[in-house]
This record gives C-alpha cells, structure tokens and sequence, in this order.
C-alpha cells in the first residue's frame, strides 16, 4: 500500500501547512474536543500532523485498573469549515499500525479538502502500548526470514511480556473497538466514515454492529466477513490463488513454452530438496556474499504465498519456479527477504497472535483441519495455528461472528485477484447490507484503493456518502482491469 507522496513546491506545502493549522478553527469538533494534540511526523508523509494519546482500561472490564496508551494523529482538513465526520482509516493483518497506511493517506488530498483524516494505532501496535518483544523483533536476517516454526519464539515473547505485566488475552478485536470509540469522543466528533482494509473491514463492520449512530459511512476493501476463520481461510484462498496463476500461465503460449506446467514443476522441485530439504548456495542480494542456507520445500511454498498478494509480483513466480527447477534458489530468496522483511517491519506478531488466537483458530473445526492436510501447506500450517496451544486466549462477543445488518451507505471494494479476501466475501457480506455497492477491480490484488483512481473514488462517495456521484471513468478501469502480463523467464513480460 506505499505509494510516494506527490511532490509540491516548497510554496504551496507553506501554504497546505498553514491551511492545516487553521483547519477546524472553531468548528464544533475543536470545541468539543478533550485531548491535546501536537504536531508530529508519521512516516512517509511529507506534511506534519496532529498527534495525541489517551488512555484506556487495558482489560475493559476492569476500568479502574490497569490503564494502556492508545496513540492517534490527525491530519486536519485544509479548509476552515470543515466537516465534522472526519475518515478514519483502518489498518489490516490483524497486527498492523495504523502509520502503515500514511503514504495513502496522503494520496487523499480530495477527502481532505472538506474533512480530517484520523489514524489510530489499534491496541499493542505502533504507539499504541506495542506488544514489543525481543523475541519477535526483525532482525533482518536471512536465517530469521526462512524462519518457518513460529511456536519457540512465540513462547519467548509470551514470557517477556508476562514479566512486564502485560494481559495478551486483552488485546481483541471487541477491544480495539471499544477504543475507537474512546477516541473519537475525546476527538470530539459526533460520527465518523470508515475506510477499512482487510481485517480493518472486520473491525469497521463490529464498530458499525456496537456504534450505528455514529457512522455515517463505510469503505471497505478487502472485506473479511465476520464469520471468516481467517487463520484458516487465508491458506485455502492463496492455494487457490497460486493454482489460479498455474493455469493462466498454461494458457499463454509464452509461459506454457518455458513451463508447461507449474504444478509439476513445483512436485520436482519439493522432490529435489527432500523432506529435510538441503544446503543451497546463493547470493544475498543485499550484500553480494554467496551464503549457504537450508531451504526446505516449506520455505519455498512460505516464499510463494506472499507474492500472490500483488499481482505485479505473481507475475515473476514462472520465472521464479524456472530458475529453483534448475537449482538456482537465488531469485526466489531475494524475493522472499523482500517481502518478508517488509511485512516484519509493518506487522506486530504479538497482536497478531491475540486477536487470531482469541477469535479464529478456536472456531477452526478438525474436519477443517483435515483440509489442509491435503494442500501444499500442509505441514506449514499447523506449524502456525499451534501457537495458538501457548498463546492467550481472549474472549470476544457471543454475536461478533454474526453477520452486520445494518443500512449505513457502503461502498465495497475488492480485487478480482485478491488472494486472501476475493469478491465473494465482499459478496457474502453485502447480503446484509441494504444501502451497498460492490467495485471489483478484476485485474488487482489485495486492497484496491491505493491504486490508480481508488483515491478519488472514494473520495466521491465519502462526500455523498453515496453512489450517484462515483466517477465513471474510475469504475470502467478497475471493472475492466486484467492481469499484468506474466515474466516466464527473465528478460521480457509475455502479454
């Protein structure tokens, strides 16, 4: 979801800042307004914004005790009228903070023409009491990306921060909503828009379930329907996704040439390494050092689901596959300390843990299980899930996996490559929802709106909240979007 702030002359960012600094004097959320904010600086995006925190019960149950930081900023509105229901936007994973989704933001120039953008940090991650340990931390190297057991160092983490007094079990889904809510009384608005991504849509449809009267409209992208098992859906859905690309590449002439059949390919290559795999020597594209590392055929299949999630990148997977056939690991390594390494850095693993641990393994049936021991992950996945055996386990609403009815305006919004939240979920939840429209952009991946026109199309129906005013143009794009072309080999794409 990066994408590069535009660039502006040092004249007009004056002039934005001075906008931003006036925005909402007067207006009756300032009034209304319980916190001090102060200006700060969010990562990848050029203009300052207005950051504070409050405090809340880490366990709500218990108010008078234990109390948490949750962190937000807001970006104001450069006018000096705004609106009062400002977009807050929703981060994923569950594990993601909430300064990942800044470089968007910042492509929102038309939403904040009218209105502020918020951004909370979700309970354990960013600044918002980060579920920090030692354990867990990135630490960039090779051996830690290959890294496919999760449960000893989940064990680690779980202790350290026992020793710190901090309750794992708090960190839910049901929290973080009550959160929110939390922040935008001390913000001072009386209703807010939502934009969620992936499981941001989960937590934007619970806000929508518990605070009705306070949402005036919702995005979501990427939607996650509550009854989704995500701990189990995701690797059923990117097995899917992967078998998808297998069969476009054998039907296009180019690809069929180079591999005829991908499936097959990777059966050879599992059969190469062995179940215990075995040493390989590549080049670490970051150093150039030629290193010698186990690659197992479940680091290569860990190695390929990340990619699924952009197009752009499972387009190189033939020529990835290509090259480990013929024993060069090289390129399939780099692109998964690219992506792993990338991911590390955005994602808190403990929250990660707390929410799956509390609201989707739990609800994961054996006959499921059962399912994917028939996949190409089927040892990788339980591998996964069994952290869930040590982790804490949180409680969540007896309804909170019950479908949201509800007739708040809702634009929905899904890649018809999407690996992990395909259109039929969006589909699924929209049976329940009375006043919706469904975009799929055919030719992406996961989360849409970042790309091409998905900032001014929401824009346009934030402003109505509605749908009579959504840009033509944009929805012709993303309705007939396609593929990009796939890379069989290392020299040209094959249209």
């Amino acid at each position: 979801m990066r994408r590069r702030p535009h660039l502006r002359s040092r004249s007009a960012l004056v002039v934005v800042a001075l906008a931003g600094a006036l925005a909402g004097c007067g207006a009756e959320a300032d009034r209304a307004r319980t916190v001090a904010l102060a200006e700060c600086r969010l990562p990848r995006l050029a203009a300052a914004a207005q950051c504070g925190t409050i405090e809340v019960p880490e366990n709500r149950d218990q108010p008078d005790g234990k109390k948490i930081a949750i962190a937000f900023a807001v970006l104001p509105a450069n006018t000096l009228t705004p609106k009062p229901d400002p977009l807050v936007l929703l981060p994923g994973g569950p594990g993601q903070s909430a300064s990942a989704l800044a470089a968007f933001a910042s492509r929102l120039v038309e939403v904040r023409r009218t209105r502020d953008i918020v951004l909370v940090d979700p309970r354990g991650t960013g600044k918002s009491s980060p579920l920090d340990c030692a354990a867990l931390k990135p630490d960039d190297t090779p051996d830690d990306v290959l890294e496919t057991d999760p449960v000893p160092k989940a064990k680690e983490c779980l202790q350290e921060l026992n020793d710190r007094g901090v309750d794992a079990a708090q960190y839910t889904t049901a929290a973080w909503v009550a959160d929110l809510d939390s922040v935008r009384a001390a913000l001072g608005y009386p209703k807010w828009n939502l934009w969620g991504g992936s499981y941001g849509t989960r937590v934007a449809l619970e806000y929508a379930r518990r605070h009705p009267d306070r949402v005036r409209s919702m995005v979501l992208d990427g939607v996650a329907p509550p009854s989704l098992k995500v701990s189990l859906g995701v690797w059923l859905t990117r097995e899917q996704a992967l078998d998808d690309l297998f069969r476009a590449c054998a039907g296009n002439a180019a690809c069929a040439d180079v591999q005829p059949d991908l499936a097959v390919t990777l059966e050879r290559i599992r059969a190469d390494l062995g179940p215990a795999g075995r040493d390989v020597k590549v080049a670490n594209p970051r150093t150039g050092e030629v290193e010698t590392h186990r690659i197992t055929y479940e680091i290569v299949v860990a190695s390929l689901h990340p990619l699924v999630y952009l197009p752009e990148l499972a387009a190189l997977i033939p020529a990835l596959l290509d090259r480990a056939a013929k024993g060069d690991y090289a390129p399939l390594y780099a692109a998964t300390l690219l992506i792993g390494g990338d991911l590390a850095e955005q994602m808190s693993g403990a929250l990660h843990y707390s929410v799956t641990c509390a609201e989707d393994v739990p609800r994961i049936e054996s006959a499921e299980r059962q399912r994917l021991a028939t996949t190409r992950v089927a040892t990788l996945a339980p591998k996964i899930l069994s952290v869930c055996d040590v982790w804490p386990r949180g409680r969540q609403p007896a309804d909170a996996t019950t479908p949201v009815v509800t007739d708040i305006p809702t634009l929905l919004i899904s890649g018809g490559l999407d690996p992990v939240t395909p259109p039929a979920y969006a589909e699924e939840v929209a049976k329940t929802l009375s006043n919706h429209r469904h975009v799929v952009g055919t030719g992406y991946g996961h989360i849409v709106s970042p790309h091409a026109c998905g900032p001014r199309l929401v824009a346009a129906f934030v402003d109505r909240a509605g749908f009579d005013t959504l840009p033509a143009s944009c929805l012709e794009h993303f309705e007939t979007s396609k593929r990009p072309p796939l890379w069989p080999d290392r020299l040209a794409p094959a249209p």
